[in-house]
């Protein structure tokens, strides 16, 4: 992945009715600021400025862009503008909400609502730090998956595709709940026109149809990318890079060091999740999410203490002759 090289638009910098406060985050491909609005709201600020077209330097406020990258740049400005404009009209609780987007010093801002948490990468690697075993428990697993795959499937509904999921993208509010950030579209057409671009994926989440320059794209593509979020929060890394899985797929070697942490249910759905070929994944959010319900640890936990509650009404019920002991049982029953 390429690093911002960019320095970033300056503290307590007015622009388009919003104060810029400070730098939160950077990438290849943007930076985000933390501001506020006239009405002294905070909002996360989206700035286009892909690092291998355009150079801004300490002090200004607009880029410098060669004219041999201006069209390229140009075109990945247009995408992200679109982007903005198609995202705005989402309102989804587990779907970023976009604000805003202005046109300033030759590049595209986008606004956006600004929650308090932490990303869910930033969650995997302070478990991971303590030494938590399983790193992430299955049923934060599945319930929060689900929720992501809700903002998925509109974001589907709405002839979207997100394109970078991974732990890094999905944010959790302090009460848990997950959202979708930082969508990749516009840098995945930058890929497709410009060979000499840095890759505009992340190895491991990136399914094997991100790699190639007319690669066929769908739903099944960020679905190979749930999937290996899903994994990284079991192991705490993603999983073997696409391309290296084509020639040497070591995964199932992984899926096995898995048993016993996870059920097997939950471990096949992965499996399924991120299989090379395109056509053999879940075809829809819908498909993997329904998969990602069925058979939960949870009923068979239920069962097993429908099965245990039985036991121990029938030795109650022994003891029960006894007055004494079945007026205790009463007290603590209730």
């Amino acid at each position: 992945m390429a690093v911002q090289n960019n320095a970033p638009l300056p503290d307590g910098l007015e622009i388009a009715g919003y104060r810029i406060v400070k730098k939160i985050a950077s990438g290849g491909f943007s930076i985000v600021y933390l501001a506020y609005d006239e009405d002294g709201n905070a909002v996360a600020i989206k700035e286009y400025l892909p690092s291998s077209l355009a150079l801004r330097q300490p002090g200004e406020l607009a880029p410098a862009i060669s004219p041999e990258n201006l069209p390229v740049f140009r075109i990945g400005l247009k995408c992200f503008f679109e982007e903005g404009r198609a995202l705005a009209r989402i309102s989804h609780p587990n779907v970023v909400s976009v604000l805003n987007f202005f046109r300033a010093n030759d590049t595209v801002y986008m606004v956006m609502a600004y929650e308090s948490g932490r990303s869910l990468q930033d969650h995997i690697l302070r478990r991971r730090e303590k030494g938590e075993r399983p790193l992430v428990s299955e049923r934060f697993i599945r319930k929060m998956f689900n929720q992501v795959m809700n903002g998925l499937r509109e974001v589907h509904t709405n002839k979207l595709l997100h394109l970078d999921l991974k732990p890094a993208n999905i944010y959790l509010r302090m009460d848990g709940t997950p959202i979708l950030l930082d969508f990749g579209a516009a840098r995945q057409t930058l890929k497709g026109d410009m060979q000499k671009l840095y890759p505009m994926y992340t190895p491991g989440f990136a399914p094997p149809e991100l790699y190639e320059k007319n690669g066929n794209l769908g739903p099944w593509t960020d679905i190979y990318s749930i999937g290996a979020s899903i994994f990284a929060c079991m192991v705490g890394a993603p999983p073997q890079p696409a391309d290296q899985r084509k020639t040497n797929d070591k995964m199932e070697t992984y899926f096995r060091k898995l048993e016993g942490l996870y059920s097997t249910e939950l471990i096949d759905v992965i499996r399924w999740s991120l299989q090379v070929d395109p056509l053999q994944r879940p075809q829809s959010v819908f498909a993997l999410q329904k998969a990602l319900r069925e058979q939960q640890p949870e009923v068979k936990e239920e069962a097993l203490l429908d099965k245990l509650s039985g036991k121990l009404r029938g030795l109650f019920a022994g003891i029960g002759r006894s007055t004494a002991a079945a007026t205790t049982i009463q007290e603590n029953s209730r």
